[in-house]
């Protein structure tokens, strides 16, 4: 994550394997370069279950994490969007709410997603930063 050019890295392993610590590691140090991040989840309860999780863990820092998905009012999910425009969301974890032409950063800097996502190579090229 220093250089430049955008990087894929494929991280596998079976449930307890450290693949959300990885997500929230690598979201950490995008948020610390003054960049966002993004998680996207295939279920909402996952959503936000990992947003919850991702807020535990950045408690104690400066760092604003919100979820996406379609169990929000629309007057939630604008404050959201605004967010995620404007910079002042750090973190956003959601379902495919996320991949929405709507959706827009001021700095993506790190995309993570599950496998069961259904993240083929036009989700991906849309998440690129």
């Amino acid at each position: 994550m220093e250089r430049p050019q955008p990087m894929d890295r494929l991280i596998c392993g079976d449930v307890g394997f450290g693949k959300t610590e990885v997500a929230i590691r690598a979201a950490f140090k995008a948020v610390q370069d003054g960049r966002q991040a993004a998680v996207l989840v295939p279920t909402t309860l996952l959503a936000s279950q990992h947003a919850q999780t991702f807020a535990e863990r950045y408690a104690p820092f400066p760092v604003r994490v919100e979820l996406l998905s379609r169990f929000l009012t629309n007057a939630q999910v604008r404050e959201v969007l605004a967010g995620l425009a404007d910079g002042s969301v750090d973190v956003v974890v959601g379902t495919h709410r996320l991949l929405g032409e709507d959706v827009t950063s001021r700095s993506w800097a790190c995309w993570s997603w599950t496998r069961s996502s259904g993240s083929g190579s036009a989700t991906r090229s849309r998440s690129r930063p």
